[in-house]
């Protein structure tokens, strides 16, 4: 009873967007409302030791109340990219209600969006990088964000570690989550890595048909979130972010360092990419069709036929990288290339090993994407 009543006395120290002293408490700040309006009968707010340790039996959460409104939607679907922040809408409005609805009974995935809305919040409060640029003096908003996601890090490597298609399913909702939580913090590397073991995870697991030599096999987990559908629309969406007077150069880590001068030859080569974009949009699109249709192929005749609109679709990114090098060929190195050319690559590679893993049991996505890392490091 001492103890309680020493911890009702803990006055709120007011520090938005949360209360640090309830935060370090094991306590909920209720001073400040959940955009999301999440409320649960268990705190959620652990110590940063015990979500690296992962609490293995937490994974359910008992709703008290259970409130998910088109505004929260609407709000977890912007959190989803950053592109958002002008006005650029993302159209993963489904993707945000599965994994609100999965959040009110799976602690890592209440976990990975309480770190999306922290570190999102802090973005948009401080119009600044912190976390990208190195920067020690974290804000409490921060702070917390980092630490529900090494919560929601632990959770699902226990959850893993013995996996089922509930499992799976988390694996890829909170996948969808941490590559937001990576972009961000500007974490490229880290962005793509989620990125390629949530794809293995679908490919592994059959999330959709796939032929087995000459025959077509069902999907084995015809229900699990589609990561490749999601990682598409979030490259897709326009963006609207004003591209730097200087080429931002990369360091090992995949984290932006202070740019240097640039040339007039730099400058007038990025008036071209917009073209290119549309283009690999287009292609984006066709993308996304294409994989409409693999989920519910029916037969091994339509099957061969998709095989046929999958090797099209391929020798046209094949086709777009080319005219992407002639324009770019006097550029230099990646690491000189602007930024808005760098995710120009980025987006390719990521069509490129979605197609290469659809209706096809064989390939490793980790052989696939070869240039993965360099791409997420620009």
């Amino acid at each position: 009873m001492l103890t309680r009543s020493r911890i009702r006395k803990i006055k709120c120290d007011e520090g938005k967007p949360f209360c640090l002293k309830c935060v370090k408490t094991g306590r909920t700040c209720d001073g400040y409302e959940s955009p999301f309006r999440l409320v649960t009968s268990q705190s959620i707010h652990k110590s940063y030791a015990d979500g690296l340790k992962s609490g293995a039996g937490l994974n359910v959460i008992r709703p008290t109340v259970i409130e998910i409104s088109p505004k929260d939607i609407n709000l977890l679907s912007r959190y989803f990219s950053t592109k958002t922040m002008f006005d650029v809408k993302l159209g993963c409005d489904e993707e945000a209600r599965q994994v609100l609805q999965a959040s009110l009974t799976d602690l890592p995935i209440h976990h990975a969006v309480s770190s999306l809305r922290a570190l999102r919040e802090h973005l948009e409060t401080s119009g600044d990088l912190p976390m990208a640029l190195g920067q020690r003096n974290l804000s409490h908003g921060s702070d917390y964000g980092l630490q529900q996601y090494c919560m929601a890090l632990g959770g699902l490597a226990s959850s893993l570690s013995s996996p089922s298609s509930k499992g799976l399913k988390s694996a890829l909702l909170c996948c969808q989550i941490f590559i937001s939580i990576e972009q961000v913090r500007w974490n490229f590397a880290a962005m793509a890595r989620h990125m390629i073991q949530g794809l293995n995870i679908m490919h592994e697991h059959r999330a959709r048909p796939t032929f087995a030599g000459n025959i077509l096999m069902p999907a084995h987990h015809s229900r699990l979130p589609l990561l490749d559908v999601f990682i598409i629309k979030m490259f897709a969406a326009p963006c609207k972010f004003a591209e730097p007077p200087a080429s931002a150069h990369r360091s090992v880590s995949g984290i932006l360092t202070p740019p240097h001068p640039q040339t007039t030859e730099s400058r007038s080569i990025r008036t071209i990419a917009p073209d290119m974009r549309t283009e690999l949009t287009r292609l984006a699109t066709s993308t996304l069709e294409f994989l409409g249709r693999v989920s519910h192929v029916g037969s091994t005749e339509e099957g061969i036929r998709l095989l046929s609109e999958k090797a099209s679709l391929l020798k046209s990114l094949e086709s777009w990288l080319i005219d992407l090098g002639i324009i770019h060929k006097d550029n230099g190195s990646p690491c000189s290339e602007s930024l808005s050319v760098s995710f120009l690559r980025f987006f390719h590679q990521a069509l490129k090993v979605t197609l290469l893993g659809a209706l096809d049991s064989s390939p490793d996505l980790d052989t696939s994407y070869p240039n993965a890392n360099t791409v997420a490091f620009f």
